[in-house]
């Protein structure tokens, strides 16, 4: 679940995206919140008038805690609105090893890599060509929303699935992020499965 919070260029409207989607979209008003939908599945909400039923401490995206959660869910059941929030809450972005690194069958420049997250492996299919076995790394996992403002899905590079990003300092937005192309290799005082960034802690 991502949130999306803009006062004064919007007005006072959550967005909350369930499944980011722009196909087929359809729309049903139910008091303040309008259901989105695509293929009869509800991919999202708008919550209008949102500072009277949700704490909401900034602008822009939002990191999602479980207050947000509980807040939302509350005002979905008053309004009969019969949907379950499943939320991961835990850090997006982590110190992630790559055990493994193989050649991607299809792609001369593709690398296939088994990353323990801490959490468990992750296959990350990954362009980079600096990325090697036994490397720390930062690994954008599923949900994680990029400072560029893309947000990481499952997907399919190539016809092998990859489940996050092993990320460059460019696209963390780090300052003094080379201009070469090559992800952030990390230094061995950093454990693994930790959140990379502190307000994720």
């Amino acid at each position: 679940m991502n949130l999306f919070y803009n006062k004064h260029g919007v007005g006072d409207v959550l967005m909350v995206t369930i499944e980011p989607t722009n196909e087929g979209l359809e729309y049903d008003v139910q008091n303040d919140i309008t259901i989105i939908k695509s293929d009869d599945k509800i991919v999202g909400f708008n919550i209008f008038n949102a500072s009277k039923y949700i704490q909401i401490d900034s602008n822009g995206s939002i990191k999602v805690e479980e207050k947000h959660v509980n807040s939302i869910q509350d005002l979905l059941e008053k309004n009969n609105i019969d949907f379950k929030l499943d939320v991961d809450l835990s850090p997006k972005f982590v110190v992630g090893y790559v055990k493994e690194k193989a050649k991607h069958p299809d792609a001369d420049k593709l690398s296939v890599c088994q990353v323990d997250v801490g959490t468990g492996t992750l296959q990350i299919v990954c362009g980079a060509p600096n990325v090697d076995q036994n490397q720390k790394v930062v690994v954008a996992k599923v949900g994680a929303i990029m400072p560029s403002g893309m947000i990481i899905k499952d997907a399919e590079l190539r016809g092998l699935p990859s489940s996050g990003m092993i990320c460059s300092m460019k696209e963390l937005d780090l300052e003094g992020a080379p201009n070469e192309k090559g992800i952030m290799v990390l230094d061995d005082s950093y454990t693994v499965g930790t959140p990379f960034f502190e307000d994720e802690r």
